[in-house]
C-alpha cells in the first residue's frame, strides 16, 4: 500500500482499452431560440459524449518542497461521460523527458480529475519542462509543466479541494485511511475492498435552516465523512460497485471491484471530511 493519492515519479526513473463509440444527439433548441443563444439544457445535451472522445492532460501547478528541490503536479480530462480509456506506457503515454514508464496513470476515469500525478525535479529546474503526452481515439494531446509563477500551489491546497481556506490555523485534521488486506483477486469474480477511516469529528455540524420561517431550528447537520474510489494504474478496465463518494458508517465503507484482465492494478481510496482530504493506494495483483 502506499499512502498518497498522488503518484511521485523523478526524472531519473525514466518513464488500449478503446471502448466503442456512442454520441448523445443534441437536441433541438427551444422555440425562439437562436443556434447562438443556447439554454444550458441544451449546450450539455449537446456536448456530452458518451465515449469516443480522447483524454487531454492538465498541469496542475507545482510545489516547492522542503529540500529545495519542486514537484510538478499533473491531472487530466476525459472527454468522456462513460467511457474508462486505458493507455499502457509508451508513444501513447509518456512524459519527455525520461523513460517511458515514469509511473503515470494509465487508467483514466471520465470527465476531470485534478492532481493526480506527481513528477519531481531538482533544485536546479530553472525554465526546463516536462511534457506528457497522451494519445486516444486518434488525437494527441499534450500538456507543460513548468515552474510559472501564477501556478504555484500547496500541498494544503490539493488536500482542500482547492480551498486553502479556513486557513493553516484551523483545527480540523484531515482523516485518516487504511485498506484492510483483500481476499485473492481473479477476473471471474468480483473483490470487495474495505476502507477503514477515522476523524477527529471537524468541520463541526452547521446549523440547518428551518424549513418554514427561514429561522434556525437549532439541529446540527451531522458531517459526511466519505470516501471515494479511482482505478489509477492497470492493464485492463477497473469498475467499482459504489465509486463513491460513501459515507462512512461504523468506521469503514466497502465496494465491490471488477476487473476485465488479468495483471497488476493500482487503486486509490480518498476519505473527505468535506474540508480536507487524505489518500491511500492499494495494488492489486488480478489472476486469471
Amino acid at each position: 500500500m502506499k499512502s498518497r493519492l498522488l503518484r511521485i515519479s523523478t526524472l531519473a526513473m525514466g518513464g488500449a482499452l478503446l471502448l466503442g463509440a456512442q454520441i448523445l444527439r443534441a437536441q433541438t433548441p427551444a422555440d425562439g431560440q437562436t443556434p447562438t443563444a443556447l439554454s444550458p439544457t441544451y449546450y450539455d445535451s449537446a456536448v456530452q459524449f458518451q465515449s469516443g472522445q480522447d483524454v487531454v492532460p492538465t498541469f496542475d501547478g507545482w510545489i516547492v518542497n522542503q529540500d529545495g528541490t519542486f514537484t510538478l503536479v499533473f491531472g487530466y480530462f476525459n472527454r468522456n461521460y462513460r467511457e474508462q480509456l486505458v493507455i499502457p506506457p509508451g508513444p501513447n503515454n509518456n512524459l519527455s523527458p525520461g523513460g517511458v514508464d515514469q509511473a503515470q496513470p494509465t487508467i483514466f476515469e471520465p470527465r476531470r480529475h485534478k492532481w493526480v500525478f506527481l513528477v519531481k525535479v531538482p533544485k536546479d529546474f530553472g525554465d526546463k519542462e516536462v511534457v506528457w503526452s497522451l494519445t486516444s481515439h486518434g488525437r494527441t494531446e499534450k500538456a507543460t509543466g513548468k515552474l510559472i509563477r501564477q501556478l504555484y500551489i500547496t500541498d494544503r491546497l490539493i488536500r482542500s479541494h482547492g480551498n486553502l481556506s479556513p486557513g493553516t490555523d484551523d483545527p480540523n485534521q484531515p482523516p485518516a485511511i487504511s485498506i484492510a488486506p483483500p481476499d485473492d483477486a481473479k477476473v471471474s469474480r468480483a473483490l470487495n475492498l474495505t476502507a477503514l477511516v477515522t476523524d477527529d469529528g471537524l468541520p463541526k455540524p452547521h446549523v440547518q435552516a428551518a424549513a418554514e420561517g427561514g429561522q434556525s431550528n437549532g439541529v446540527g447537520q451531522p458531517v459526511n465523512l466519505t470516501v471515494s474510489w479511482i482505478a489509477y494504474r492497470g492493464p485492463g478496465g477497473v469498475k467499482f460497485d459504489d465509486k463513491g463518494p460513501t459515507v462512512v458508517a461504523n468506521g469503514k465503507v466497502t465496494t465491490a471491484v471488477h476487473f476485465s484482465a488479468p495483471g497488476t492494478y493500482e487503486l486509490i481510496a480518498t476519505a473527505d471530511d468535506s474540508e480536507l482530504t487524505t489518500s491511500q493506494t492499494i495494488t492489486v495483483n488480478v489472476t486469471p
